[in-house]
C-alpha cells in the first residue's frame, strides 16, 4: 500500500523511485519532506492534480525558518517539478527559494597531540564479550576515521563506499555517492592503502561477499548517527568534554593541512589547488578557495614568494614630489 495520498501519488511514486534507482535520494531529508508535501496536498486539496497554489504554499519561507531550512526542506519538491515538467506532465514551476546564510562555522583546529591521543583510542576499543557489532567496532573504527584522516573524503562518501569501488592494488577509490552526486577518484597513500588491504582481509573472515567496504553486521552501511556517536566517545575519552569537534572536521584538516604545506612552491598553488580540488569532490575551485580563509598569514606567505618577481616585471613608478 502507497505511503503517498495526494491526487497526484502515482507520480510521487515514479519520481521516488527514479531517484532512488539514480542512486540519487536521501531518505531523511529527502523522503520525509516529499511526503510531507503529499500529505499537505491531500488534506487541503484532496483529489486534486498537482498545481501552483499547492506549490507556492508549501514552499513559501515560513516565520520560523532561517534561509537555509526553506531551501532545504523544499528542495526535492522543486526537484519533483523538474521531473514532471521535463516529462511535460506539470505545468506548475518552481518556487526560487531564498539564497542559504552563509555558514559561519569554523572548523576545529586539531593539534598532532590530540589527534595522536584520538587514534590511539580508536585502536584500543575494547569489544564487548562477543558480540559480532562490537568485534566489528573494534575493527572498523581505527580505520574508517583514518580514512576520512588521510584523504579528505565526506563522511557519507566513506559509509556509502562499496567494496567493488576500493581498488586495493592501485590504491584509488570510486566515489560514486557524494554530495550532488559527482563521481571522482581519489588516490590514497601508500601507508592507507596498506592498512585498507589488512583491513579487507580481517574483516572478510567475519563478513564474506560484503556489499560496502565498511558493513554493519545486518549487511547495510554505517549511519550518520554512528560516525556522530563513536567519533564523540573516542574524541571524550582522548582529549576530554572541553572541546567538542565533529567527525567532518577531518576533512577540513585534510583540506588546510595541504593548503600549508604549499608554501614553498607559489607558482604551483594554481595546479595544486586544482589537483585538491577535483580530489575533495568539489565541482568548483570557488568551494576549495573557502579553506584559504584559515590558512595562517597566506597572504603575507603568498606576497613574499612573488613580490619580487612582479617587482622585476613591473617596476615602480617613480612619482615626483607635489
Amino acid at each position: 500500500m502507497s505511503i503517498y495520498k495526494s491526487g497526484f501519488s502515482d507520480c510521487v511514486e515514479r519520481f521516488v523511485n527514479y531517484r532512488k534507482a539514480s542512486g540519487s535520494w536521501n531518505e531523511p531529508n529527502h523522503g520525509l519532506n516529499i511526503k510531507l508535501f503529499d500529505h499537505f496536498c491531500a488534506k487541503n486539496y484532496p483529489g486534486k492534480e498537482l498545481c501552483q497554489e499547492m506549490v507556492d504554499t508549501w514552499c513559501a519561507q515560513r516565520k520560523t525558518e532561517l534561509n537555509r531550512s526553506c531551501y532545504t526542506r523544499t528542495q526535492v519538491i522543486r526537484n519533483f517539478i523538474d521531473y514532471l515538467r521535463k516529462r511535460e506532465l506539470t505545468k506548475a514551476v518552481s518556487v526560487t527559494p531564498p539564497k542559504p546564510e552563509k555558514s559561519k562555522y569554523v572548523p576545529y583546529a586539531f593539534s598532532r597531540e590530540e589527534l595522536l591521543k584520538f587514534f590511539y583510542a580508536c585502536d584500543s576499543i575494547v569489544p564487548y564479550k562477543q558480540m559480532r557489532q562490537s568485534w566489528l567496532r573494534k575493527i572498523v573504527c581505527p580505520v574508517f576515521f583514518r580514512l576520512l584522516y588521510s584523504s579528505g573524503i565526506r563522511t557519507t562518501e566513506a559509509r556509502y563506499l562499496r567494496r567493488e569501488d576500493v581498488d586495493l592494488t592501485h590504491g584509488v577509490l570510486n566515489i560514486r555517492k557524494s554530495k550532488g552526486y559527482d563521481q571522482h577518484y581519489v588516490a590514497l597513500h601508500t601507508s592507507m592503502t596498506k592498512l585498507l588491504r589488512k583491513y579487507d582481509r580481517t574483516v572478510n573472515k567475519l563478513q564474506p561477499n560484503r556489499t560496502y567496504f565498511f558493513q554493519k553486521a545486518d549487511g547495510t552501511h554505517y549511519t550518520r548517527d554512528w560516525i556522530k556517536f563513536n567519533f564523540a566517545a573516542l574524541w571524550i575519552k582522548a582529549n576530554g568534554k572541553e572541546n567538542r569537534p565533529v567527525a567532518y572536521d577531518l576533512r577540513h584538516n585534510y583540506a588546510i593541512t595541504n593548503i600549508n604545506s604549499w608554501d614553498c612552491d607559489a607558482f604551483g598553488f594554481s595546479d595544486k589547488l586544482t589537483f585538491l580540488s577535483k580530489s575533495m569532490g568539489h565541482r568548483w575551485i570557488g568551494a576549495t578557495l573557502y579553506y584559504y580563509s584559515f590558512v595562517p598569514n597566506l597572504a603575507n606567505i603568498i606576497r613574499e614568494k612573488t613580490e619580487a618577481g612582479f617587482n622585476a616585471i613591473v617596476p615602480e613608478v617613480a612619482y615626483e614630489d607635489e
